[in-house]
């Protein structure tokens, strides 16, 4: 893979936070030839403000001239600037897509700041420095630093920059948005690293992010003494069946034993001592930033994306919120993460789309985006908000997200597992189930030796079995409803515990008459399907603040409420909506004790079973609240 190390290559191709590089999933294999003869390549250190010199690769297409100019369009990664050396030119590429790369600009990749070939310390999510005039450095302006350099030494330059990335590169694409260079006119933050704690990879509203952060940090973490061109693993991670891994893992400070990652892993061990939303996280929450902000956006997400789906809408929120004259547009589609850089996107799992949604965006959308604010070529017309209805396998378009003609209305809770828009009316009513930690409700079904992609579209059945999941469902629907926009979660729930997580589960229920689509390769049984739409946790201490986490008292009825990441979902006639609620998503999530203590030194004799009550009466109206169009 290009620009990945071997080792990024592989975690990417499982799935984990680095999508696999947009330049190593072209619509159809280019060998070098093209590259080779469209593309002039030049590898430079670029020296930053404080003469730290950041490695960078450039491609300069070879009829630039005086006279024939092109654009800046930059990529800055942790990933690997890869290939290396000016004779080694990539197979694919050199764009992010087959039309950017035929379109010709000169495409820049480098090396962030202590990352690979480049030179300096790397930070976690670098904070922002606001209005960052010294030689204090942070993500703006070393990308100010960088521009301004490739203008004034890469002859053939227009004078104009645009940058993009996925993932966490596209934390450094809006990185480069306060403060921004004057030469900086389109902006592409793709499924961006946006706020850690609160809702993107590290953690979802305090809990931590198990499985994913485990394998991620194992090959990221790795410690270097300078510029290298590979990383090697902390440990061999070689899990056949990840759920019981973990589970005998045992609590999560055993992570750091000798065979793991011996308390040498930086990220890992600052994920672990900041375990509320302290001044570490609020200093990387890149929302407060984005001010000012005048270069054209194109924020784009997946709404089947398992590692930034909440970066992807609230960067845009963030964005629109800040700045009433913003040029920005938001596209959410069917994607995982990254999955609108592959060559082919027509499916996912058992669901088919009807056309290749990742070629649309990449020709309708993101190569017109570019054009128009870098080239002066044809005019950018997309809507404010392209986004694709999962239940109806539409794109639509919005002049605003979420949309304005949208009717809030709350789903509650009855007894005997109804669900309605009607409120309970019950003097005392609830649900009753025991969490048990030594058993907690796995996020997917099966045996996987890592994470299951496919979760979060997962035929839920396997979870309703379960007595430690309470399940609510309404009668068939008499016509189609259609959800757009954020969800909210209000429970009123008692424990025997002093701790607890909530996981609530919006799920599409399909008719016993349903048909599977042909072809269907793993021959899904789609009569009384439960297809997970969204689904979200709440470390409960954090249920009145994130800064000022409090216990539960046992037995004591307590409110927990919180939003959960918006959809576009056309329920059908026929079909039925269902919430699940359970305590436990493992080992997606880590597990939590049950008990109020800091779980980053948790012992084994911390985690306890609790009896949970979701109550659903007159005086506790527990229910998920949506917005209808």
């Amino acid at each position: 893979m290009l620009r990945f190390s071997a080792a990024a290559a592989c975690l990417a191709s499982l799935f984990f936070f680095a999508a696999p590089s947009a330049q190593a999933q072209q619509n159809a294999p280019q060998d070098s030839i093209f590259v080779r003869q469209n593309y002039r390549k030049l590898d430079r250190l670029i020296p930053m403000r404080d003469g730290v010199k950041l490695y960078t690769v450039i491609y300069v297409p070879t009829d630039a001239t005086k006279k024939n100019r092109y654009p800046f369009l930059l990529e800055r990664t942790p990933y690997s600037a890869a290939p290396y050396g000016e004779t080694n030119y990539p197979k694919t590429g050199p764009g992010t897509s087959r039309a950017l790369s035929q379109e010709k600009y000169i495409f820049v990749y480098q090396d962030v700041r202590g990352r690979y070939k480049s030179e300096g310390q790397f930070e976690e999510v670098t904070p922002n420095i606001p209005g960052n005039k010294t030689k204090q450095t942070d993500e703006s302006s070393d990308t100010y630093d960088t521009i301004e350099w490739l203008l004034k030494n890469v002859p053939g330059n227009n004078g104009r920059a645009g940058i993009t990335g996925i993932s966490y590169p596209g934390f450094y694409a809006t990185a480069a948005l306060p403060d921004a260079h004057p030469a900086l006119k389109a902006v592409s933050p793709q499924a961006p690293v946006t706020d850690e704690f609160i809702g993107d990879d590290a953690r979802h509203n305090g809990a931590f992010f198990l499985l994913d952060n485990f394998s991620f940090t194992n090959y990221f973490d790795a410690p270097r003494t300078g510029p290298v061109e590979e990383y090697k693993s902390f440990f061999p991670f070689k899990a056949k069946d990840v759920y019981q891994f973990f589970l005998d893992l045992g609590p999560i400070k055993n992570a750091n034993a000798p065979q793991y990652f011996n308390n040498k892993a930086k990220i890992w061990n600052e994920y672990q001592e900041h375990d509320t939303y302290d001044a570490y996280w609020q200093a990387r929450n890149i929302r407060t930033a984005l001010k000012n902000v005048k270069p054209a956006v194109l924020v784009v997400g997946g709404f089947f994306d398992a590692e930034d789906l909440f970066g992807a809408l609230n960067t845009y929120k963030a964005i629109e919120e800040q700045n009433p004259r913003n040029n920005s547009r938001l596209v959410m589609g069917p994607w995982t993460h990254g999955a609108w850089s592959r060559g082919e996107w027509s499916q996912f799992g058992p669901l088919r789309f009807g056309s290749n949604t990742a070629k649309y965006f990449q020709e309708d959308i993101e190569l017109k985006f570019f054009n128009a604010y870098l080239k002066d070529k044809g005019k950018f017309t997309q809507a404010e908000a392209t986004i694709f209805n999962t239940g109806t396998n539409e794109w639509k378009t919005f002049e605003q997200w979420p949309p304005a003609a949208t009717q809030a209305q709350t789903l509650f809770f009855q007894p005997n597992g109804g669900l309605t828009f009607s409120a309970a009316t019950a003097s005392e009513s609830f649900a009753e189930y025991v969490s048990d930690p030594s058993k907690p409700v796995p996020y997917t079904d099966g045996i996987f030796a890592r994470r299951n992609n496919e979760y979060m579209i997962e035929d839920q059945r396997f979870a309703a079995r379960r007595p430690d999941v309470l399940v609510f469902q309404t009668l068939p629907l008499t016509e189609d409803l259609t959800l757009a926009g954020p969800l909210t979660a209000d429970l009123f729930v008692a424990t025997t515990g002093t701790d607890a997580d909530f996981v609530v589960k919006l799920i599409d229920v399909f008719p016993d008459t349903a048909r599977s689509p042909e072809p269907n390769p793993k021959n899904l049984q789609m009569a009384g399907y439960q297809r997970l739409v969204r689904a979200e946790v709440i470390r409960g201490r954090f249920r009145n603040s994130f800064e000022k986490p409090e216990p539960f008292q046992p037995g004591q009825v307590a409110e927990v409420k919180y939003e959960l990441p918006g959809v576009l979902h056309t329920f059908k006639k026929g079909h039925r909506l269902m919430v699940q609620v359970q305590s436990s998503w493992f080992p997606l999530v880590d597990r939590n004790p049950q008990t109020f203590v800091d779980i980053s030194e948790a012992e084994e004799k911390d985690f306890v079973k609790a009896t949970l009550r979701l109550y659903h009466d007159a005086q506790h109206p527990s229910g998920l609240k949506v917005t209808k169009q």
